[in-house]
This record gives C-alpha cells, structure tokens and sequence, in this order.
C-alpha cells in the first residue's frame, strides 16, 4: 500500500478545505473568523493570503474549477463570493475581492457549493432552509431564494446533481431529500430523468431516512446523478436508487461518518469519527466495505451486519448483525478503560484481542491512534481524476489539523483480506 501524503497544516481543527483548479493552492477554514489560502513551498503548504470578512466561524468553502472564484460561508449567516484582481497599489500581485450575497437567513449558515456550471451555488443553514443563489448584474451582488419546506431542523449538508437543476439535501430532521433548484433566469429546462420527469421549484423529488433514524450527516450523487448516498448518526450509510427502485442501507458499528464522496459510480468513500477514510463499493444489487485507505490492522467482517440487501423505498434494513448502538464498542471501552483502570487502550490495538479495522476507533498505542489522522476526518474531497472520470485521489482534513492526500486505489490491496466475508 503506497503511503498518503500527510501535511500538519496548523494546530487547530480544519473545519473544511478546498483546491484551486490546479491544485497549487488550498483554502481552508481554520475553526476561526477567517479563511486562510495556502500555497505549496516545497513539501509545505504557507500561507499566503487571508480572507477577511466573516465575524464568525467560518463553516464551508468551496472553490469552482472553471472560474476560479472562491464562496464563503459562515455563522455569521453570511457568505462571500471571493474574485481574484490585481492589487491597485501593486500591479504584479493579486487581491482577492468580496461580492455580498444576501442570504435573508436568521440561523447559521453551514455549507456551501458552487452548482456545476458555476452560474449559481447552495447554502444550507440551521434556518431550516436552503438558499439557492444566483448573480444580480443590476445590483452587483448575488441573491437568494429559499427552499424551506417540508425541511423541519438545520440543514447539515449539500451536493448537487450533475444536471445543474436537482440538490440533495441532509438535515439534523433524520431526512435526505432531493429538491429541485430550477430558476426560470438561470437554467435551461432540464430533461427527464430517473428523479422526475418536470422539476418546478422547490419540488420533492425524493425523501428518505435509514431505517434505523439519526440525522444524516452528509449526502452526495453518483457521477451519473442516478444514485444517491447519505451517511446518519447512526452509523449507517445508505444508497438509494430511484430507478429500481432500491434503497440499501449498510449498518456499521464503527463510529458515524460526517462526510463522502463518490469516487466512481460504483465506489465511494466515507470519513468521519472513526479518523480513517472507508471505501465502500457496490450497485444497486448491494454494496460491501472494501477496506480503509489507511490501513491498520486489515478489515474484520464481523462487525458489520448483512444488511446490504437492497429494500424498497421506506421498507425495513433488514439484515441479522449486530444493533447499531451496543456497549461494546471501541468509543465506550476506551471511556471505561480511561475510567477504571486508567488506561486509553481500546478494541483494535496490536495487543487487544478483538480489535480490527472494522471495529470502531482504529486502535489506540500509548494515547496514539495507529491511524494517519488523529481526530475526528471533517471532509473528505475529490483531488485527482483519470482520464476516464473516476477519482484517484481524495484529500482529507480533520479537528487534528491536518491535510492528507490518499490514492484511492491503495484500498484495494485490502481485498484479499474480505476473501472470506459473506455479505447476506
């Protein structure tokens, strides 16, 4: 397994990141007021400019690819679209401008996306609502319009099809939905597809939840747009396929994932509290974990149940493994370990029996975790593509402060390891 490219950026929780188009620089949040740019020095990334608008914690950036422009969100409840100009008082260096967008919310703003044309972006909010903004040429800023129903808690995470039209949509409400984002001055009428066949504003295209509940921490599309993933607080990941139509949710007793990617459209990664970024891959016959990018002790199948049957939109997980939420899982002994005997060692150490990559924290050596991260992974990214679409490479930051660059496909020399895993 080819080593990750790991980056101790700051000693402070990176709240989220994202690459300039040529990957030479990184914007990050980090756990303050400001948004920080970064360049790459040699094998160091330096600051090199800051982003000075918000006067609170910034929650979400994202940076679009084709025209270059940096958007900003914040608890403050605003967010910044970021332009690129040359310094007036010096020519040869550049600035980096704020355009006001007027969000209208009461509430936190907690992440934002460019759409992939770039002609408009989502922010969600804890106003239990989701801004769709788009540029005022008039005005010279960027306006809203707001998506509130049936959304009834904070709106924790976005993604948008590739069709420029449809978002999904993860809120604190236990639900993933799926709107539509159509407006009549931005976007051409989208064709049919397997969500719907006409998308008016603010339509519902779908909703869902795992069978076992918990707000959904994070969603996102398949390349295609055909299927859609979303990870809850209850350790599940669940993949719905409106097409078949299947929803098949995977039940883990690892701790929740906070943030995916799909990297294929048949592969995708989860990162989250268990400080260790997963791939999972499968269709719309069923899914399995494959192995952990980071790998430390190999995979053990026992701990995840065979629920990756697909069911039927709001039908039973199914599946006989073992309850999402037990007492015997890494999290709770090593609170009872650091309780009673005074110790931090867990499940999942070289010298603990029981212990494995499946098997909740990644395993803990004289207080260190025996992973690449050593707290909680807070987004995962895209940062490399092959010639024909699929992501090489994904970057990941966490509370631990660093930035790390995994191969994608360094996870599949765990396959050998899941040769006797049966999957029911």
């Amino acid at each position: 397994m080819s080593a990750p490219d790991a980056y101790n950026i700051a000693q402070v929780p990176l709240t989220a990141h994202a690459f300039s188009p040529d990957r030479s620089a990184l914007a990050l949040s980090t756990n303050s007021n400001d948004a920080q740019i970064y360049a790459k020095d040699g094998y160091d990334w330096q600051p090199i400019s800051t982003l000075k608008q918000h006067d609170k914690l910034v929650t979400s950036i994202d940076w679009a690819p084709t025209t270059d422009r940096i958007v900003t969100c914040s608890q403050d409840r605003n967010a910044y679209v970021w332009t690129k100009e040359s310094n007036p008082e010096s020519p040869s260096q550049t600035i980096w401008k704020p355009t006001l967008v007027v969000l209208k919310i009461n509430r936190a703003a907690t992440q934002v996306r460019w759409s992939p044309l770039e002609n408009k972006f989502a922010v969600a909010s804890g106003a239990r609502s989701i801004c769709i903004c788009s540029f005022d040429e008039e005005m010279n800023w960027w306006a809203s319009k707001q998506i509130k129903k049936p959304i009834r808690s904070t709106v924790l995470s976005i993604d948008w099809h590739p069709n420029n039209v449809l978002l999904a949509a993860g809120s604190a409400d236990m639900k993933a939905r799926v709107f539509s984002t159509f407006l009549k001055e931005v976007d051409k009428k989208p064709p049919p597809n397997v969500w719907g066949d006409k998308f008016p504003w603010s339509t519902v295209c779908g909703e869902y939840s795992s069978s076992s509940g918990g707000w959904v921490h994070t969603v996102g599309f398949s390349p295609s747009g055909d299927a859609m993933a979303f990870a809850s607080h209850d350790s599940t990941i669940t993949i719905v396929y409106p097409a078949a139509p299947a929803v098949i949710t995977l039940k883990t007793t690892m701790l929740p994932y906070v943030t995916l990617i799909w990297t294929a459209e048949d592969a995708l990664i989860a990162a989250g509290h268990d400080c260790q970024p997963m791939l999972y891959s499968g269709a719309s016959t069923g899914w399995k974990p494959v192995g952990s990018l980071d790998d430390v002790n190999g995979p053990r199948s026992s701990n995840f149940s065979s629920a990756s049957s697909p069911r039927t939109p709001g039908g039973g997980g199914g599946g006989n493994g073992p309850a999402v939420g037990r007492l015997n899982n890494a999290a709770f002994n090593r609170f009872k370990d650091a309780d009673s005997r005074g110790t931090s060692s867990i499940p999942g150490t070289p010298s603990s029996p029981g212990g494995g990559l499946f098997g909740g924290a990644s395993g803990v050596s004289g207080g260190e975790l025996m992973t690449v991260h050593q707290n909680t992974i807070t987004s995962v990214r895209p940062y490399e593509w092959s010639p024909n679409g699929t992501v090489t490479k994904v970057s990941t930051t966490g509370v631990d402060g660093k930035l790390v660059i995994w191969n994608v496909s360094a996870a599949v020399g765990l396959a050998p390891k899941l040769a006797g895993v049966h999957l029911r």
